[in-house]
């Protein structure tokens, strides 16, 4: 039985929303000390272009001769961006906090520089994936600003952009959307069409629509942003790169595999071609490269992609890393396909155990692995515990999603499918009835996970013996897989066979 094992993919946003702290603490130094010493502005300087080793030596120099306050203030925000960008988000936190300390002594609390601090301290938290501890600074942040500076300044822009984020990784889409529709409201009234940071607006915007389940909205934003993207970038640039990923995404929750295929390598091609190669794009290119392939039935392909990203996971972080939980998981789905279920299991469970350090406990992404966890369960033939992961999963879901997004449709397919199997069809047919609805409402009609559901309700009639509705059934689904699968699919070849089972039978009873 095929239960949708659910993927991870990797959505990114674009790197000016990314930038927001150093662009906003350069502005600090060139505002605070326009007059001051050349040193302070080689530190800009450094930060600006890169260089963070020379920048810290540099700062820890200057820490070192300098007695002013508000000098030794810039310098450790300086530090706690080199800290960022390095990886230690601890070691940030500790500097952005001793600038910050400084200035609430020495500066009037509602400081255009205090605000600044706030949003330093929620990139770090940001950063260590504690996002309630980073809203709560950006918002304080915010605070002030409000009070400080026009409604349609550049910085409110940052404050609203990171409080919609913030809302996107805590699993609050509505909230997200309006804070990310704020920004985008002030950006276009005030930059030319065609400017990039219209197109960060966009891409955040498509990423929230996708996990809202609104898949054609989320595309348009997207391509909004490619538009932009293409206009002002050169064919090389890494942003590019990132719009080809979201596009290639929206394709893949759409069912239009080949097209997605051909987004992620174009994205793909501008990734290998620009160093270095153990970077984090890189290995989500491939990541959702293998997750198609694992759609479209191409296990070995999808193993070698997704074993390429876990490659460079590995080489680049730590083994409690939140980021090893995604091909963590794409292998397990893989190795589910393929029938290796105790090999599935074991990846599931590391990717589990990550997700339950670093998220709360009706976070999404526990719903994913959970349904997983469930689906493996369910075909080693452990009923009991298959349906209580999925309940676990459509627990999580209905709490935090619109009720009728897909991946509740998911899961009322997977809990039939349990009961398929114990033999309870009525209860089975109720729960695919329900997905069948949402379906109906979000898919496109040729989706191939419509098709998986039509064959699991002819499954669940043809054990009732109503082999004629078991056909239909089974028919419907097959029209959908030749038109949107490869031809060599596993599941073309299951289903014709079952249709030739299901004729055998309605001809003995005839």
């Amino acid at each position: 039985m095929d239960n949708q094992n659910q993927l991870y993919e990797v959505q990114l946003q674009l790197t000016s929303d990314d930038d927001q702290e150093l662009r906003l603490l350069t502005d600090q130094i060139r505002e605070e000390d326009s007059g001051g010493t050349g040193w302070q502005r080689l530190g800009d300087l450094l930060l600006t272009i890169g260089q963070f080793n020379e920048a810290e030596e540099l700062c820890n120099l200057l820490l070192e001769q300098t007695s002013n306050e508000s000098e030794k203030a810039i310098y450790y925000h300086q530090l706690g961006y080199v800290k960022n960008e390095q990886g230690d988000y601890e070691k940030a936190l500790w500097y952005h906090e001793l600038g910050l300390e400084i200035q609430q002594k020495t500066l009037p609390s509602n400081h255009s520089y205090v605000a600044i601090s706030y949003n330093n301290i929620g990139f770090a938290y940001r950063n260590m994936r504690e996002y309630p501890k980073a809203l709560s600074f950006y918002e304080k942040a915010l605070e002030i600003q409000q009070k400080t500076l026009s409604s349609n300044h550049s910085d409110l822009v940052s404050s609203y952009n990171s409080i919609g984020l913030m809302y996107d990784n805590m699993g609050e889409y509505s909230k997200a959307l309006s804070f990310h529709e704020k920004a985008l409201d002030i950006r276009e009234k005030n930059l030319p069409s065609n400017h990039f940071d219209l197109a960060s607006s966009y891409t955040n915007i498509g990423n929230v629509y996708q996990k809202m389940g609104e898949y054609s909205k989320a595309l348009s934003f997207h391509e909004k942003a490619f538009e932009i993207c293409q206009k002002t970038l050169p064919s090389n640039h890494s942003d590019l790169a990132t719009s080809y990923n979201n596009i290639g995404l929206m394709y893949d929750n759409m069912g239009e595999y080949s097209k997605a295929i051909s987004f992620h390598e174009k994205a793909l091609d501008i990734r290998q071609k620009n160093p270095p190669s153990n970077h984090f794009d890189l290995a989500s290119s491939y990541n959702n490269i293998g997750t198609v392939y694992q759609k479209m039935g191409e296990y070995l392909k999808a193993l070698s992609f997704c074993e390429k990203a876990l490659g460079i996971f590995k080489k680049t972080l730590p083994s409690s890393h939140p980021d090893l939980a995604t091909p963590y998981h794409n292998i397990g789905s893989v190795y589910f396909k393929i029938g290796e279920y105790s090999k599935a299991l074991s990846f599931f469970e590391k990717a589990l155990k990550i997700d339950q350090k670093i998220v709360p406990s009706n976070h999404l992404h526990l719903a994913t692995s959970y349904n997983s966890i469930g689906n493996v369960y369910d075909s080693m033939g452990e009923y009991s515990k298959a349906l209580s992961f999925h309940e676990k999963a459509l627990n999580i879901r209905q709490k935090n999603l619109p009720s009728n997004h897909p991946d509740l449709a998911t899961s009322y397919n997977n809990i039939g499918g349990v009961y398929d199997s114990m033999g309870e069809y009525s209860k089975a047919l109720s729960f695919y009835e329900k997905a069948v609805e949402i379906y109906q409402k979000t898919l496109p009609s040729n989706h191939p996970s419509v098709a998986t559901l039509y064959n699991n309700i002819g499954r669940a009639y043809r054990n009732m013996k109503d082999y004629s509705k078991a056909l239909s059934y089974y028919e419907r689904a097959l029209d959908i897989w030749q038109r949107s699968l490869p031809p060599t699919h596993p599941h073309i070849k299951s289903v014709k066979e079952s249709i030739e089972i299901v004729k055998e039978k309605i001809i003995k009873n005839s």
